[in-house]
């Protein structure tokens, strides 16, 4: 990434409210038009939003980008939108046992209407309240009932069964997280007590340990900060056996959206632990050892986008192995190019790992130890917020251009008289798009600082003891 001309948060402000603009008639297009009868929106085909079955995880984005519309604007529709849709659509994605996807689904929506009661934004009413949290608290639980046992430990699994440890599922964890905050835990046989950071912190443990690389050796594509999408593991006695992928080109290269999560996942989880007490943290290891863990993944990885992931725009392309870029000579040091013939960049990844990128710096110190991260999100959101990656007109329903869902299967649609995917927009991408101008303009107006865990005040987070596995 080029990081040689360093911009303010508030320099972004222009293009931050030029793009709230543009959201604003998206989702209304979507709300006027979509027929949800065959699932929830996925991907754009020529600028129209439709369904991709695989698994139904994308509508929380739909109905949460309505209340982050809301939070930004201050439209009173948006959050009816919202509110509304959360309530009649999002309960069966609460009690779902069959997807890793619940800090996707429920957080974007229950979360950020509980978030917004905490921060005053909505009034505080005692039956929506606990609505929400009755939501929150049985999502987590739910989420943590897909779990392997490993030697060392154990992970939620993936919509692929037991042996899958998903890269993508720590940004899920906010669901245990939450509802670890608001005093749940797990039941199991004979009323066996669960926790549910014991666990979340478990997942994580296991996630870096296996999905994460640190250039130790592990095998002959070990590059630190190399993250891979999945890894396998002998369900019948918990043994690693290899690395594997779903979306991403090979095991032995990265699939950059699995970077993304995992970048943008770790740096918000360091933040999380800050309201965790060390009583609760020194059964799990103790808070040095576990704050080590995540900060050691989230620098390595974010120094792999910024250095081998990224072009020197800030977006990357769809997998840092993908066979075409042999043939973008020179990839790195230039601009992404969303039209060439080769290989499709990922804007929905770049989205992720900006946030990833802006939240270690600020963790760190943007003014000094987290200088470099800080100055790289900002530069992947100015990219973003260009005019070659947000959709301007009024007649596509997307709002970020150049995301992709599933190349290898070729999902993605391509333009007549093109070779890749290009134009189309994903749920997520559009998401988290909004969701980073959201962080970006609260630090530029010296806001309320934005965190998926601002949903009670200190003293209502209730520290339990920490249980079994």
């Amino acid at each position: 990434m080029d990081l040689t001309h360093p911009i303010t948060a508030a320099d972004l402000l222009p293009k931050i409210d030029r793009m709230w603009e543009h959201s604003a008639s998206k989702i209304r297009s979507i709300e006027s038009v979509y027929d949800g009868s065959s699932g929830a929106p996925v991907f754009t085909v020529e600028g129209k939003y439709t369904a991709r079955g695989w698994t139904d995880w994308t509508e929380g984005f739909i109905y949460g980008s309505s209340i982050l519309q809301f939070d930004a604007t201050g439209e009173s529709s948006f959050l009816d939108l919202g509110r509304k849709h959360t309530v009649e659509r999002m309960p069966a994605h609460v009690t779902h046992v069959g997807v890793h996807d619940h800090g996707f689904n429920n957080v974007s929506t229950f979360g950020n209407l509980l978030r917004l009661m905490k921060e005053g934004k909505i009034p505080e009413d005692v039956w929506q309240r606990n609505y929400n949290e009755l939501a929150l608290m049985t999502s987590g639980a739910v989420q943590a009932t897909r779990w392997t046992s490993i030697p060392d430990g154990g992970y939620v699994y993936s919509f692929n069964g037991p042996h899958s440890l998903f890269s993508d599922t720590i940004r899920s964890m906010r669901a245990l997280a939450v509802a670890h905050m608001l005093g749940h835990t797990l039941r199991g046989e004979q009323d066996q007590k669960v926790s549910l950071l014991a666990r979340m912190i478990a997942h994580i443990e296991a996630t870096l340990q296996y999905n994460v690389y640190y250039g130790e050796n592990r095998d002959g594509y070990d590059v630190a900060g190399r993250v891979v999408h999945e890894s396998i593991f002998n369900p019948n006695n918990g043994d690693y056996r290899c690395p594997s992928t779903q979306q991403g080109y090979s095991p032995f290269s990265t699939w950059t959206r699995g970077l993304a999560w995992v970048m943008c996942g770790c740096a918000e989880q360091l933040e999380y632990l800050q309201i965790i007490g060390d009583d609760e943290l020194d059964q799990l290891g103790g808070r040095a050892s576990v704050e080590a863990m995540l900060l050691r993944a989230a620098r390595v990885t974010c120094d792999f986008y910024i250095e081998s992931a990224a072009a020197a725009c800030g977006i990357p392309y769809w997998d840092t192995g993908a066979p075409g870029l042999v043939y973008l000579k020179d990839w790195t040091n230039r601009r992404a190019d969303p039209f060439n013939d080769y290989e499709p960049v990922d804007s929905s990844a770049a989205a992720i790992a900006a946030q990833g990128l802006l939240r270690l710096g600020h963790y760190l110190d943007a003014a000094t130890e987290g200088a470099k991260y800080w100055q790289a999100g900002l530069k992947v959101v100015d990219t973003l917020l260009g005019d070659l990656y947000l959709s301007t007109d009024p007649q596509h329903q997307g709002l970020l251009l150049h995301g992709v869902y599933h190349w290898p299967n070729h999902w993605d649609h391509v333009p007549s008289g093109k070779k890749i995917a290009c134009g189309e927009s994903v749920m997520w991408g559009d998401y988290h798009l909004r969701e980073l101008a959201l962080y970006v303009s609260r630090v530029a107006r010296s806001e309320e600082y934005l965190t998926f865990f601002n949903i009670a005040s200190s003293d209502e987070v209730m520290p339990q003891k920490q249980t079994k596995l």
